[in-house]
């Protein structure tokens, strides 16, 4: 019988929706202001574009440090600031200090929140000790601790105004991802593939932190929450047990899966973006089958968590090739027709391009012209293996077996391009790349799992392409041709988020430590200047009083920065980068400090 909802009730929920609608809609609004910097990515699309132009190709070599702050804690800095209105939110790794600056007066602090965490939670992050960033809705400041804890912080006065437990670090989970408000929601993922996590993507109430919705990446249907028929790859169902069907006996629930990268959403489709890391364990003898869903890109309803569409770009992973690199959403014509488009460019090597409303594979092709671990992607849409990488037998680190050490996989673990984003100029329609230009050895053993433990079952050793010296380049990308425009060499990786302007200036930092500026058309290098430690944080640009400011936290880390970091030195150790970046340490050192720049009065 179909109940009749009395007229009260009715005009709760209406007000209800309307609330919802309002609170994305005031995020939206707030976005549309260049002044500011509202979200981690500067948009819900992922873009890192600003329209700001009064720094331009022509007077950006004129650029200076109008100011600096120092964040009292060493490790690698990633992620930047928030800046809403007079106020710059600045984050730190771990203890995860949040500052909150009022810039109309000198930059004092105007809150500091710097939580209690059990530093037992240091050992048992994969990569160092960071964090990628704090989000703001509804008047708050969200941040997701190390140990997992998402708290909300009153943005006036940095009080608490609830926290909530992401995870359980002492099985290996932990927190370092940047959250995304959407609606009435605040979404965040979570790390310890490495540690044989079940990976999750979850939605919490904005005013309560009641958790909504969860979504992990493997395992049953309800709970990584697809429906068997609706939900689509290639616009096919993926039917009933498409994960679960891929692992042996009930592996998925160690399986990784990760969802430590970056969140998109189109308020249009009401869809959410991301992607998942690699399974557990890093031995793939031990784990047969296509270990679905990581290495996955999920669209998923933003209200109810369900997945719309997925593809999985690295089935059955043997390198590592997290794919939680961020979807960055445009709007282009390709091939002569107007198409939502979402551009991911993958730890793999691949670039993918593909229409953001069904999944539909549209382009596929290599960014670095050293990735040879796969010749690439079958797209004859009407073979069985559509979409799927054609893998060189030579490079496969399973054909090798256990105890065999594979040589000269290009790229190496840390990818093609990590977490480090890139950036989207609708000015130019290019994509402006930051990468790795590295190589591995790679040596999966055998390893049993225990909760707490790290699970990962190989040994790797990396270094540039033979033949090469530089181990990094900054690229321009055409997503609609899968093809570079430019390519700048670096002699490290470029760890660092890159930043688009409408001044037709693109920003990034090097490892080194410089923030560079270059002509978004050609790639010229029109500005450098070096600050106190390495760049793996991400450049952002705002406007206080009239004028344009770009600023960058530098403080060296991350997984390439590890050595550095962490004062490792066996060649082996952080996974293989100690050694790679050895020569790291003689042109920079620890530090941890905003540098903030503009042209001079």
């Amino acid at each position: 019988m179909r109940k009749v909802l009395p007229a009260a009730c009715l005009g709760v929920m209406a007000a209800f929706a309307v609330g919802v609608a309002y609170a994305n809609e005031e995020l939206s609004k707030m976005a549309q202001n260049p002044k500011d910097w509202v979200m981690p990515a500067g948009d819900y699309a992922n873009t890192r574009y600003s329209k700001l132009n009064q720094i331009t190709a022509a007077n950006v070599g004129k650029l200076q440090v109008a100011w600096t702050f120092s964040t009292g804690v060493l490790r690698g800095h990633e992620g930047g600031p928030l800046i809403i209105g007079n106020i710059m939110y600045v984050h730190t790794p771990f203890p995860n200090k949040v500052y909150a600056l009022d810039l109309s007066q000198e930059n004092k602090i105007v809150w500091k929140y710097e939580p209690k965490q059990d530093p037992n939670v240091i050992p048992v992050m994969c990569c160092d000790t960071v964090n990628r960033g704090v989000a703001y809705g509804d008047g708050k400041i969200f941040l997701h601790q190390a140990d997992t804890t998402l708290v909300a912080l009153d943005a006036k006065t940095g009080q608490v105004a609830w926290s909530v437990k992401n995870g359980d670090p002492g099985k290996g989970a932990t927190g370092t991802s940047a959250p995304l408000v959407v609606k009435d929601k605040v979404l965040i993922g979570i790390s310890g593939g490495e540690f044989g996590v079940q990976c999750h993507v979850t939605a919490y109430d904005l005013k309560s932190g009641k958790q909504v919705w969860r979504a992990f990446s493997e395992g049953p249907d309800d709970q990584i929450m697809v429906d068997p028929v609706k939900t689509t790859e290639h616009g096919k169902p993926i039917g009933k047990d498409s994960s679960v069907k891929t692992w042996q006996g009930d592996q998925w629930k160690i399986g990784g899966g990760c969802t430590w990268g970056w969140l998109s959403y189109d308020p249009s489709l009401n869809m959410v973006y991301y992607g998942s890391g690699n399974p557990s364990t890093w031995n793939p003898k031990q784990r047969p089958g296509d270990n679905k869903w990581s290495m996955t890109v999920f669209a998923r309803n933003a209200d109810t968590g369900m997945a719309h569409w997925v593809y999985q770009m690295t089935p059955h992973d043997e390198w590592d090739y997290d794919g939680v690199n961020e979807m960055i959403l445009s709007d282009q014509q390709i091939n002569g027709q107007e198409r939502k488009l979402l551009t991911h460019f993958d730890r793999n090597g691949l670039a993918y391009t593909m229409d953001r409303t069904n999944g539909e594979l549209l382009v596929a092709e290599k960014y670095d012209p050293k990735v040879n671990w796969t010749t690439g992607v079958d797209m004859n849409k009407s073979s069985p293996t559509f979409g799927r990488p054609k893998v060189v037998d030579q490079y496969s680190t399973e054909k090798g077996g256990e105890d065999k050490n594979t040589k000269g996989i290009c790229p190496a673990a840390l990818g093609t391009k990590d977490e480090q984003p890139a950036a989207y100029s609708p000015d130019t329609q290019l994509f402006y790349v930051p990468t790795n230009h590295v190589c591995m050895d790679y040596e999966p053993f055998k390893v049993s799992y225990t909760a707490g433990q790290p699970y990962v079952g190989a040994t790797l050793s990396m270094y540039p392409p033979q033949g090469e010296s530089h181990m990094g380049n900054f690229i321009a990308w055409d997503n609609k041709t899968g093809k570079i425009v430019w390519s700048n060499k670096e002699q490290f990786s470029v760890w660092s988020g890159a930043l688009a302007t409408a001044g037709g200036v693109v920003f990034y930092g090097t490892l080194e430590g410089y923030l560079k500026a270059v002509d978004a058309k050609t790639g010229k290098e029109l500005y450098k200047f070096k600050t106190p430690s390495g760049i793996i944080g991400n450049v952002t640009t705002y406007e206080q009083g009239g004028r344009q400011y770009v600023a960058v936290l530098s403080g060296v880390g991350g997984w390439a920065g590890i050595g550095l970091a962490a004062g490792l030195t066996d060649p082996t150790a952080g996974l293989g980068a100690v050694g790679g970046y050895a020569a790291l340490s003689n042109y920079t050192a620890l530090g941890g400090t905003l540098t903030v720049f503009a042209l001079p009065q």
